[in-house]
Order: structure tokens, then sequence, then C-alpha cells
């Protein structure tokens, strides 16, 4: 038996050719296609996930630099805040010494001019005490005195306006507590009762800041 089979093998072979080729080959492909097809067909069988689980759970590290990213936004906004306010307070105490610094330059002479006043009432006092039908030409020294000292009242009040010192003359004014000190109060006929009916000393402001109220008499009621 073994013999007869070996002599249809033979003669198989010779006779045809291509039948040996394919005996050959065929074994490795049929060996490559059963797998690819038995592969199609468990992709067919097997059904795809749903997206829901497709999609990975975050992990762990994932979750900690989220949480570190919020963290560092809620700093930045906190330090955006603190940067803000901080440049709000500093241009509000640059203001406010800019403020100081002008009101240094206007009222650092207040002191003086308050010494200065000492020296015009005197001057007012002198002019007023001169008696008026005494000023003529018969009496030449006096009145060369008394032009004197009108104009050396004229002329400090001159620089007294120059450096925003003003002579406040408030007869007939409606009484101000701001500008006026009451040294009496008194029913005058004909004024108006609340203004001012003498004045017994002259007040002074300094770049509209009251520096010295006039001292004043105030009218009231019968």
């Amino acid at each position: 038996m073994a013999a007869v089979a070996q002599c249809v093998r033979g003669a198989l072979r010779a006779r045809y050719p291509l039948l040996r080729l394919a005996l050959r080959t065929s074994p490795r492909l049929l060996c490559v296609a059963t797998p690819q097809k038995n592969a199609g067909q468990n992709a067919e069988e097997e059904p795809s996930p749903p997206a829901s689980e497709q999609k990975a759970e975050p992990s762990a590290a994932e979750k900690l630099l989220a949480e570190e990213k919020a963290k560092l936004e809620e700093q930045l906004r906190e330090t955006n805040d603190k940067y803000k306010r901080a440049l709000a307070d500093a241009e509000n105490v640059r203001q406010r010494s800019q403020k100081l610094v002008e009101e240094a330059k206007l009222y650092g002479i207040q002191s003086f001019c308050k010494d200065l006043l000492e020296v015009a009432d005197i001057l007012e006092k002198a002019t007023e005490s001169v008696p008026k039908e005494e000023i003529k030409d018969e009496n030449p020294h006096l009145k060369s005195l008394y032009e004197g000292l009108v104009m050396t009242e004229v002329q400090i009040q001159k620089v007294f306006k120059k450096h925003g010192l003003l002579r406040l003359d408030p007869v007939g004014a409606k009484f101000d507590p701001y500008e006026h000190e009451a040294l009496f109060h008194a029913p005058v006929e004909g004024k108006e009762p609340g203004t001012v009916a003498l004045v017994s000393k002259m007040g002074y402001k300094l770049h509209g800041r009251t520096l010295r109220p006039a001292l004043v008499g105030v009218v009231k009621e019968a």
C-alpha cells in the first residue's frame, strides 16, 4: 500500500506541476486566512462598549492638578485685589500729602500774619485818633504825619492782599458765627435784627479761611 501511494503521488507531481505548487503553498495561506476570518467574526459578534464606558475616569494625579489649579487661581484673585487696594491706598496717601503740602504753602505764614495784624490795628487806631478838623495847612506837621500814617496803612493792606490776607468790614452784613464774634446784642432803630451794627476790631481771612474773626455788636429785636 505504501508503494502504491508513493507511485500515485509521483504520477500526480509529474502530470500536474501546478497542483504540486498549490499543495506546497496552501497550508500557509490557510493558516493566515483562518485567524483573519476568526478575528473578523469576533469583531462582528462582540458589541462595542457604550460611550460612557469608553471615557476613562480622571486619575488621582489629574484630580490633584485640578485642585491645585483652583487654589492658584483663587490666590491670584486675592493677590490682584490686594494689589488694587494697595494702589488705591497709595493714591489716597499721595493726594492727602499733596493737599497738606499745598495748605502748608498757603497757611504756613498765618502766625506771621497774626503778628502783623497787631501792627495794622495800631495804624488804624492812630489814623482814627487824629482830629479831622486839625488836618489843615496851618498844621503842616500833623498833616504830614496823618498822611504818612494813611499811606502806610494803605500799603500794608496791599501787601496783605498780595499774600491772600483780606480784611473783613461786616457793618450792615448778616451775622456769621464763622467770621464774626459778637461782643454784645442791642436793639438799634432802623437796623434789621441779626445784622452787624458796630465793628470793634476788624477781622481777617487768609485764603478764604478765617484767621481772626471780627469783633462786632449785633442788632437784636426791641
